[in-house]
């Protein structure tokens, strides 16, 4: 998907490390400012066009039909009896289901065409198009389809004890290292529990939607996508068309957490219905449709020893989990995915076994891995400390490890310890009281504190900067903001080499005519995309050198000058009539291998829970996180902030709940389905610590979205049990799992 001429391109390997950065050198001073978003004021102006507010002519309305069955074959479809509903076109079944697609964007088989078995409740079977939504969406609810029942697993109780281990995938599915019984065995402390997650939903507040154009053969799809790149490569093979043949553009996305990395049943369906109707389709699926017929993120639960010396030092870890999944799909919840580089300790067993359901596929959500993994790690950390009788800091900070425990490798970077230290220091930690012994009227108050940790990932991606006549620039790329701040991040880091004010630089994003990226997941999306923004800015910038005649390092950009060997020109005067343009592209190299990299910090959490109700209030948060250079001071904050609610809403709030007889999802919309609200958020306080990586990337910025949830549930679970003494190992802590076993008044 890659390749471009070698003279405009500046690629780069990560094989070595790159200590020298033009964002440490550049003079402009808009790299790291806390400056507002540059698409701002569209979104809030109503004039950010989402994806299915393109305004296509002639442009037909389709419907979504899902599966009322659990696990059934689909005999028969009464397509004939909604035709004659007027304004009703056609009724399409027989095209593919690509729900079970490969929601870390990698590559797929294509798919049988039309679903003949239904493997979960609310599987999409068919979409009804007409020349209205609402015409549509009657029919669509008139549609009658005849099934065969099959015997499905609905139960995860019933059949958990059927759990197979997990196919190695972003981590092996199953790792010792040393003597791990023996070890634990032996331990002068240790504790054994279980620690449980229920499936959660992304519930991106923009529903998955797409408008499906074909023009000349081949086929525009407005789309709410997060890796326009690869999910091009989906779509292309799902219609059996060559990709050059498919174009996606996803300018705006209003959130995704996962659940649009990979392409969703909509677009498919809109994709065929439009080529075979020779118009276009928009489709967008239903609030409820979006729940049932997308993805989950698996429940969990975890199992957790942790052996040590009576001083604390870890010589036994082990962290075995149990998940859920569709049959045959290789993807896993990475439970143990932190757990592998976290703490010290030589005897280790990092185990993941699946559970085949025939409930929604379970897929990519926020810090797949580390955001329920956490849970189960760092509330057992509370727990031994507990045990030993050692400050939970203290705990941490003894088994932070100066290599990676398990590949010995350095670290790139780590500042755990310095994260811990600081929140405690902001936070006022050394006020925290024993378990259950400070009260407020009928409030118990508590304090609890969690390490966070985010492995850092470069994905190979490219971008082309244009430098014009008139002084101003224009960076583009496949790129994608899902409400992180692309936008904005990447103009600073062409602003802040070019010299350019930033409002100079305009920006196109989201479009897969434009160089291919990895797009936004993982954590990747700054660093990667950004560093192909750095790549192209740098060399543009050796053109301007030239043009001026002087070199590179003796040349100084700011505000839409270029100063050298004694001489100040505009750099409109070095542009010519054509203006210059460069691409950059990175691709990951050994710096991945020869060294561990990840982003760390720790969470801090006040609660107060109330003994007459059980309800539990958030008082206050605070979380401390080191990722490199923070290339945004606002942006980077709010995606903390992100993190941070999420970690309440897993702590307090969230949990899709499975009918065991049918696997239907009992509560599939934000109605039912509680994500924490503004009354349930308390103030939070983000401080990030200065770092730089260099061997992360060219730009020395690491992952930040991700790292802002990891470990803020278990602080609030911590501090949970620092109020009351009652120790609830049941995601999420509802006032009745709390309530028999609090003191009396």
């Amino acid at each position: 998907m890659f390749g471009f001429g070698k003279d405009d391109t500046n690629a780069l390997t990560m094989n070595q490390p790159h200590p020298d950065s033009l964002l440490d050198t550049g003079v402009q001073g808009v790299i790291s400012k806390p400056l507002d978003r540059v698409d701002g004021p569209k979104k809030v102006t109503g004039t950010a066009t989402y994806a299915a507010e393109y305004a296509i002519e002639n442009c037909a309305h389709g419907v979504l039909v899902s599966a009322t069955k659990g696990h059934a074959k689909v005999k028969s479809i009464d397509a004939d009896a909604v035709k004659s509903i007027p304004g009703v076109i056609d009724v399409i079944t027989d095209y593919a289901s690509f729900i079970r697609n490969p929601q870390q964007g990698g590559e797929t088989e294509a798919p049988t065409q039309g679903v003949r078995t239904v493997d979960y409740f609310g599987e999409i079977i068919a979409i009804v198009i007409a020349e209205s939504f609402e015409v549509a969406r009657d029919a669509a609810k008139r549609l009658k389809v005849d099934y065969e029942p099959l015997d499905g697993n609905f139960d995860y109780e019933a059949n958990k004890d059927q759990a197979e281990p997990a196919p190695d995938g972003l981590i092996k599915g199953h790792y010792d290292q040393g003597d791990f019984d023996k070890a634990f065995e032996n331990a002068a402390v240790k504790i054994d529990v279980t620690y449980t997650t229920p499936s959660q939903n992304s519930a991106a507040m923009e529903p998955h939607a797409s408008i499906a154009v074909w023009e000349d053969g081949a086929l525009t799809l407005y789309g709410a996508y997060q890796m326009p790149t690869s999910d091009a490569q989906q779509l292309a093979k799902s219609l059996g068309v060559s990709q050059s043949k498919v174009r996606i553009i996803s300018r705006y996305i209003g959130g995704g957490f996962g659940s649009k990395l990979g392409i969703a049943p909509e677009s498919v369906a809109a994709a065929i219905a439009a080529k075979r109707l020779n118009r276009p389709v928009k489709a967008v699926m239903l609030r409820q449709q979006v729940f049932d017929a997308t993805v989950r993120r698996s429940n969990t639960e975890q199992r957790m020893r942790l052996g040590a010396e009576a001083g604390g030092r870890i010589v036994a870890l082990g962290h075995e989990s149990i998940t859920s999944n569709l049959p045959d799909e290789d993807f896993f919840e990475p439970v143990g995915i932190g757990t592998h580089f976290l703490y010290a300790g030589e005897n280790r067993r990092i185990n993941h076994d699946v559970v085949r359901l025939n409930w929604l596929l379970s897929g990519s959500m926020r810090a797949p891995g580390e955001a329920v993994g956490m849970v189960g790690m760092e509330c057992a950390m509370d727990e031994l400390a507990e045990k030993i009788g050692m400050d939970p800091i203290d705990l941490r900070k003894i088994n932070d490890p100066e290599q990676d425990p398990e590949l010995k490798v350095p670290y790139s970077s780590r500042n755990l310890t310095r994260s811990l230290e600081e929140g405690a220091k902001h936070f006022g930690w050394d006020q925290r009281q024993k378990a259950g012994q400070r009260r407020e009227g009928d409030w118990l108050i508590g304090m609890g504190v969690a390490a966070a940790c985010r492995s850092n990932q470069l994905q190979q991606s490219a971008a082309k900067v244009e430098l014009h006549p008139d002084g101003s620039a224009t960076v583009s790329s496949a790129m994608t903001d899902i409400g992180t701040g692309s936008y904005t991040i990447m103009a600073q880091i062409a602003a802040e080499i070019l010299g350019l004010p930033v409002e100079k630089v305009t920006m196109s994003l989201g479009d897969t005519n434009d160089p291919p990226a990895a797009g936004s997941g993982g954590s990747w999306g700054a660093a990667s995309a950004g560093s192909a923004v750095y790549l192209a800015a740098e060399r543009v910038r050796e053109k301007l050198a030239k043009a001026m005649g002087v070199k590179p390092e003796n040349l100084t950009l700011k505000d839409g000058m270029a100063i050298g060997d004694n001489r100040s020109v505009p750099l409109a005067e070095l542009v010519g009539k054509d203006g210059l343009s460069a691409i950059g592209e990175i691709k990951p190299g050994q710096q991945e291998k020869q060294f561990n990299q990840a982003s760390y910090g720790a969470h801090f959490a006040e609660v107060g829970v109330n003994v007459v109700t059980g309800e539990v209030r958030v008082r206050r948060m605070l979380g401390v996180f080191a990722a490199g250079r923070v290339l945004n001071a606002k942006t980077a904050r709010s995606q903390c902030l992100g993190g941070m609610t999420f970690g309440i809403g897993t702590a307090l709030t969230e949990e899709l709940i499975h009918d065991s007889r049918t696997g239907k999802l009992v509560n599939h919309d934000l109605a039912e389905y509680h994500v924490p609200v503004n009354a349930d958020v308390p103030q939070l306080e983000v401080h990030f610590l200065d770092e730089r990586d260099i061997h992360a990337n060219p730009i020395h910025a690491k992952g930040i979205g991700e790292l802002g949830i990891s470990g803020a549930a278990p602080a609030v679970v911590n501090a949970i049990y620092n109020a009351t003494g009652v120790r609830v190992r049941e995601m999420p802590i509802t006032l009745d799992k709390l309530l028999d076993h609090l003191p009396a008044l």
